[in-house]
């Protein structure tokens, strides 16, 4: 107890003050790291009564540095869909491969291919089934439905899903959404509202991607266009700016 009442201060006596730890010459540094790298690019599908077309562009970015000018970001899932993603290539390609092995056991199974809409289900589960740890991927899937019409779903990153007329994503999605809005939806110009045959739709495609293209630096170098029917696809490549 002694030795506890001399280690006190004594009333009115001063009290040296605590020494205070020298300022480090540079400041704290925090080392960050994720998982994820965006490489950018932009895909749409637009859809019509009996046909269905889909784009994106082939450019791969990380930041200011384009790391490859030909990384096409469509994939053909079945002869009647189309799967776009915008986002993470490395995680874009191992959705693909996820999705290809269901669909190839889906077919040893029931001896035909998962049509659309099952695809879009199956797409959605898969996400979902990834959700605390998600692939970094927007997709839109367009195809045929089995009445012949054309059929866009957009997606989030875990999986939340909608029907569409139209689906844009990544980073020019911004840039196209309000084209897509006034020319396909005519949410502007509803007296004018009609449906546009195929070639008017893959020409609005070109437009929009091109105009992305001059405005966004993600987008660019060349544009993949497929128009799918119940009847088969079509492919087309066209150039976009290069810088």
């Amino acid at each position: 107890m002694s030795l506890l009442i001399k280690s006190l201060p004594v009333e009115g006596a001063s009290v040296a003050p605590m020494p205070m730890p020298a300022a480090s010459a540079a400041p704290m540094q925090h080392h960050q790291w994720s998982p994820y790298n965006v490489n950018e690019g932009t895909v749409l599908a637009v859809a019509g009564k009996d046909y269905v077309v889909v784009a994106g562009d082939t450019r791969m970015s990380d930041g200011y540095s384009i790391l490859s000018r030909d990384v096409p970001k469509l994939f053909k899932l079945t002869p009647q869909t189309i799967l776009a993603s915008a986002g993470m290539q490395a995680d874009a390609v191992t959705l693909r491969k996820v999705l290809s092995w269901k669909i190839i056991m889906y077919r040893h199974k029931h001896n035909k291919d998962m049509r659309t809409g099952a695809i879009a289900q199956m797409l959605s589960n898969t996400l979902y089934y990834k959700r605390f740890f998600p692939y970094y991927t927007f997709n839109v899937l367009a195809g045929i439905e089995n009445d012949g019409s054309g059929a866009v779903y957009g997606y989030d990153a875990i999986g939340s899903f909608e029907r569409l007329p139209y689906g844009v994503s990544g980073s020019g999605s911004a840039l196209i959404t309000s084209i897509l809005d006034n020319q396909v939806a005519f949410k502007t110009q509803q007296k004018n509202k009609r449906d546009l045959s195929v070639d008017e739709c893959v020409d609005l495609v070109k437009d929009v991607m091109t105009s992305a293209g001059e405005r966004d630096i993600y987008t660019g170098d060349t544009a993949d266009i497929v128009v799918i029917t119940k009847d088969g696809m079509k492919e087309e490549r066209f150039q976009l700016k290069k810088d």
